[in-house]
């Protein structure tokens, strides 16, 4: 009997033991008792710091942790963030922000002007690398110092006192302002650098002045944050925290979703949209972005170099209607143009081939084929990489089978983990093909445009026209919109013409979010801070 009794108490046993743990582990939870929103990131963001970001994931969690001088609405309104006002010279070349009074770092201590001025000079440093630097270099001396030819104290931004910053330009730019939002532009607090180095964006070590301060971060699983009391507008801050969790693969996506486990994912897969729609009717979010996804053509070596008929080619012979009717069917568009609609003040041009049929693209296609020296007998053989993704993989495997039937290509298909496939573009050795996406930082042609300019840190096909770069530079030296619009338009034309990239279609933005989620609104940019959002207590 004895021996019977002992048998039934080891079940009681094992479940005190297991309430007992499940209680630890939940009370082990540093946000146990807090809001916490859930949201899914579909690739681990390169970079964290401010400077060397180069990623829409990373920009997304950085827009959560630091703030620039103007920032976007929940609509994507422009508004003013750490400056509370500004002034421009009547000559468009002079800007002077006024920071908010009081504004602080998560440890407590002063935002000043300084601090922007330190960020900008480290943003156009040499020794940064920093991805976006290009982008800032209508800045007086920004490309000299870029370049190496000038010290970072020459950059036309300068601390006036701890609460005014002077920024001076070389010639009028529009979309000035809207710049002043991107990550890179975000203050970093310079005695963390110094402690730190790189490791400054680590937990413990970042000191950010935004919504949220970095709590935790688990490479390739999830990013914490709690909320930032030092935060400007705090008061008005509804969410304790946000947990942002990596989620490469979109079906798990969709299954943590359904768990509860997400309040909001980053997409929602091809192969699942149909069925989203019935499931969850009332909370997918479907809206027009600036965002295109293309094929790139490395331009620097063969078989695409001096190689224009190949590369008009394999465009003409890619049918963008079947690709977004079949594969993505979210609502994209077909991309016969580099700029996506929706830009302010601009029309794109499209390729000459646009109001062609498939059929008719495929004739041409071939006749361009054989003019580029090849043939049945004689096929090109190209690879083409792609990032770890069904979607890129279908895709790619589309692709190639329509490249195969229309033109005999003989396609070897390369999947790579991102940062790999990032790293190959940018050295472009071993790349022919490349898979990538480009998604607008500010609503003018400029964010598109802008990066395929020769010599173009982010121009992955290295393209090198100098007609192109000449329009460019006109454009940027126009006063007057209307003539600064058909210098675009024409860059444009000649880009199309020229062939660098095969854009695929325009994205639009696919989100399946909790009804208990408020304050999202669509946007295109496509941008929704954690801190414009609350949560309802019940789903209603």
């Amino acid at each position: 009997m004895k021996f019977k009794r002992l048998l039934l108490a080891v079940p009681f046993v094992l479940l005190v033991l297991v309430l007992s743990l499940s209680g630890c582990s939940k009370q082990d939870d540093p946000l146990d008792g807090l809001s916490v929103l859930n949201r899914a990131l579909n690739t681990e963001p390169d970079s964290l710091d401010p400077q060397r970001n180069r990623t829409v994931q990373s920009a997304d969690v950085l827009r959560d942790i630091g703030e620039g001088l103007l920032g976007y609405a929940a609509d994507g309104e422009l508004v003013p963030a750490s400056a509370e006002s500004w002034t421009i010279s009547d000559d468009g070349l002079v800007y002077t922000f006024t920071l908010r009074e009081g504004l602080k770092w998560s440890n407590g201590e002063a935002v000043t002007a300084g601090h922007f001025e330190f960020a900008m000079r480290r943003l156009v440093d040499p020794q940064t690398a920093a991805f976006y630097a290009e982008q800032v270099n209508m800045i007086v001396n920004a490309s000299a110092i870029t370049a190496g030819d000038e010290p970072v104290e020459s950059l036309g931004v300068n601390a006036l006192d701890d609460r005014t910053l002077e920024v001076r330009i070389e010639q009028p730019t529009p979309y000035m302002l809207y710049l002043l939002t991107h990550p890179s532009t975000f203050p970093v607090y310079p005695d963390a650098l110094q402690a730190h180095g790189e490791d400054f964006t680590d937990p413990g070590n970042f000191v950010s002045n935004g919504a949220y301060r970095l709590e935790s971060r688990k490479v390739g699983s999830v990013i914490t944050l709690r909320r930032n009391e030092h935060f400007w507008n705090a008061d008005n801050v509804a969410i304790d925290a946000v947990r942002w969790h990596v989620v490469v693969d979109e079906m798990s996506e969709i299954n943590r979703y359904r768990a509860g486990e997400l309040d909001m994912t980053s997409t929602v897969p091809s192969a699942f949209f149909e069925q989203a729609k019935e499931e969850f009717a009332d909370e997918l979010k479907v809206a027009q972005t600036l965002s295109v996804y293309y094929y790139g053509f490395n331009l620097t070596k063969p078989p695409f170099k001096d190689n224009l008929a190949l590369r008009q080619a394999l465009s003409m012979a890619v049918d963008r209607e079947e690709i977004v009717n079949t594969i993505t069917a979210r609502g994209e568009l077909p991309a016969y143009s580099w700029v996506p609609p929706g830009v302010d003040n601009y029309q794109s041009p499209v390729f000459s081939y646009e109001k062609l049929s498939q059929t008719e693209r495929n004739k041409v296609a071939k006749q361009l084929y054989r003019q580029a020296g090849y043939s049945e007998d004689n096929p090109a053989r190209i690879e083409l990489r792609y990032n770890t993704s069904d979607v890129h993989r279908r895709i790619a495997t589309s692709v190639s089978a329509m490249w195969s039937d229309v033109l005999g290509v003989e396609t070897t298909l390369i999947n790579e983990e991102f940062r790999v496939l990032l790293q190959n573009m940018r050295e472009r050795e071993v790349t022919q093909v490349f898979r990538s996406n480009w998604s607008g930082d500010y609503t003018d042609a400029v964010t598109f445009l802008g990066i395929m300019t020769p010599g173009a840190t982010w121009n992955l096909p290295g393209y090198d026209s100098a007609e192109y770069g000449e329009l460019m530079a006109s454009a940027a030296r126009q006063t007057d919109m209307q003539a600064r619009q058909l210098y675009l338009e024409e860059a444009e034309r000649i880009l199309l013409r020229d062939h660098p990239v095969l854009p695929l279609y325009f994205y639009v933005s696919k989100q399946l979010v909790k009804p208990r989620v408020r304050g999202r609104q669509d946007n295109l940019l496509n941008y929704h801070y954690s801190q414009h959002l609350s949560l309802a207590d019940t789903e209603e």
